[in-house]
């Protein structure tokens, strides 16, 4: 970890409310630089228990940077898993049917614009993935998607840990939280922060130490920690919050299949839609880091490779050396390494 110079946002942020299907209260941040945007919106989606501003690390230069100094209209999408919305219980069928379509909506609506562009990560990316290929999202014409899609791949030490481990810990608590390193309000939140300690000596920073221990079996899972400078290694202790084992559940059942499962019986999902053809024109474009250990990159080129099944030569796949998880948006040399094949594919005409 090093430091380095830090530059503050030259954009204004707005928050843009809006309803879930359940009627959830959900919100998107507009995010609008000094020079007209004129290439039209782009929407982030965050993965679980984080939140938007994830895509905002303390670094030189920030995704949100790169795409509005390239002329985007920036939307961060705050869906339910969000630390900045009500808590509660989720599975990726209730984002993928009831929070991403209405949001993508929101943001038509409120720009104009025809088509809108993507750019998702983790659990936004699967629960985002799920809906664009049963056909929720025909607004959505280019989806770059980051570490798993339709296909999770994990580590076997982190699949024995959803198999045991996971109903064993559900029947504790509800659900995790990497803020429990300041002081857990339960004895077994407790407990499970002194479990963190002695298993994790990676670093000092315990809230680092608790995302390994909730995400994964890496030390640590979700980056490297040679690619974070010592000011976002510090800042992410406040970007993770509660996650539900109504979620773990599912993934485990995902990992189980070797593709996404629905489990809420929404008819609007087909129950294989991991390997039927997708109902989307949408050019996918996959990013992995070939060092994720929550994730493997095995993930993401399954997902290409059955999506390039039904259109070759559609759909585009990088790996990206020396990478893991998170650290492709907030690595102290992403906007060097990654954010420029983002640009480059963004800035590629979609073909329909």
């Amino acid at each position: 970890m090093s430091a380095e110079t830090i530059h503050e946002p030259r954009y204004s942020e707005e928050i843009v409310p809006f309803l879930a299907g359940d009627g959830r209260a959900l919100h998107l941040v507009h995010l609008r630089g000094l020079k007209k945007a004129d290439k039209g919106p782009v929407v982030l989606v965050h993965g679980a228990g984080v939140r938007g501003n994830i895509f905002r690390a303390p670094v030189r230069q920030t995704v949100v940077d790169a795409l509005i100094e390239d002329g985007y209209d920036v939307w961060l999408e705050n869906w339910r898993a969000s630390m900045d919305v009500e808590p509660g219980e989720w599975t990726l069928d209730q984002a993928a049917v009831l929070d991403h379509p209405p949001a993508i909506r929101t943001v038509v609506e409120k720009t104009g614009a025809d088509k809108v562009k993507a750019i998702i990560h983790c659990q936004g990316s699967t629960s985002f993935t799920m809906a664009a290929v049963a056909g929720l999202l025909p607004q959505v014409d280019l989806i770059i998607t980051n570490a798993v899609s339709l296909h999770p791949v994990v580590p076997a030490t982190a699949k024995l840990k959803l198999h045991y481990a996971v109903p064993l810990v559900a029947q504790l608590t509800p659900f995790l939280d990497p803020q429990w390193a300041y002081g857990g309000p339960t004895r077994t939140a407790r407990m499970l922060t002194r479990v963190v300690q002695a298993t994790h000596h990676e670093c000092e920073n315990l809230v680092c130490r608790w995302t390994s221990f909730t995400y994964g079996t890496g030390f640590p899972v979700l980056w490297r920690h040679e690619n974070l400078n010592a000011r976002t290694h510090d800042w992410l202790q406040h970007e993770f919050g509660p996650v539900p084992f109504s979620f773990f559940r599912q993934m485990d059942a995902c990992v189980r299949a070797g593709h996404l499962v629905p489990v809420e019986g929404f008819r609007a999902l087909p129950e294989d839609l991991g390997e039927r053809e997708p109902e989307t024109d949408a050019r996918f474009v996959f990013f992995a880091g070939e060092q994720n250990q929550c994730f493997l990159a095995e993930s993401q080129r399954r997902s290409f490779e059955h999506l390039e099944h039904f259109h070759p030569g559609r759909h585009a796949l990088h790996m990206l050396p020396g990478y893991g998880h998170l650290d492709v948006f907030m690595g102290k040399h992403a906007s060097q390494d990654v954010f420029p094949l983002i640009l480059s594919e963004l800035d590629r005409p979609v073909l329909h």
